[in-house]
C-alpha cells in the first residue's frame, strides 16, 4: 500500500487504517523476545494511544502517508454522487461499512458517508448505530482532509456535509 515505508520520518502524519490519522513520533530499535526490531512509534492524540508497528509489518498493516490533494478530490467526487443505501440485513451492511472505514481509503470512507447521509431534518429516521457509523466515517475523513487542506476539523466537516447536502 505505501511505498517507501522506510523513508518515513518523525513528525510526519500517517494513516493507520484501523485507527485513522496519527503522528509518527519516531523510529526506534526495540528488543522483543531476544530479537532486535525496528518499530514505528505512532501517537493518536484523540484517543491518547501510542502504537508501535514493526517496520516489517508496516506495509501489510496498510500504514500509509497522508492522502494527496488528488485523493481528497476523489473523495469529494464520491460525496457528490448520491449513493443509495443498500437494502438488506443491517448487521451485514454495518459490518461492510466498518470494513470500508477501517480500510483507510478516503474514497471508501466517502462512500459510507454518501450512503448514510441524511439531511438534518431526516436524522431522526436513522438508528443509533447508523448515526454512530456515520459519525465515525465523518471523523475519519475530516481528520485527514483537515491536515491535507491545513484547516481545522470543524471546517473540514462543514465542507463534507455541504458536499453531501448538495446531492440530497
Amino acid at each position: 500500500m505505501m511505498s517507501g515505508v522506510e523513508a518515513l520520518s518523525g513528525g510526519e502524519f500517517v494513516v493507520y487504517p484501523t485507527h485513522g490519522v496519527g503522528r509518527l513520533e519516531s523510529v526506534e530499535m526495540q528488543q522483543v523476545a531476544g530479537c532486535e526490531l525496528k518499530v514505528l512509534v505512532i501517537t493518536f492524540d484523540k484517543t491518547r494511544m501510542t502504537l508501535r508497528v514493526p517496520m516489517a509489518k508496516a506495509k501489510t498493516s496498510g500504514l500509509r502517508r497522508l492522502g494527496s490533494k488528488e485523493d481528497m478530490e476523489r473523495a469529494f467526487a464520491t460525496l457528490a454522487r448520491r449513493i443509495r443505501a443498500k437494502k438488506g440485513v443491517w448487521a451485514r451492511r454495518a459490518q461492510e461499512y466498518e470494513l470500508k472505514i477501517n480500510s483507510g481509503d478516503l474514497t471508501c470512507v466517502a462512500e459510507v458517508l454518501s450512503e448514510l447521509y441524511r439531511a438534518k431534518d431526516d436524522r431522526g429516521e436513522q438508528s443509533y448505530s447508523e448515526r454512530q457509523i456515520y459519525r465515525s466515517a465523518l471523523e475519519r475523513l475530516c481528520a485527514e482532509i483537515a491536515l491535507i487542506e491545513s484547516i481545522d476539523e470543524d471546517a473540514a466537516a462543514a465542507r463534507v456535509e455541504e458536499a453531501l447536502a448538495q446531492v440530497a
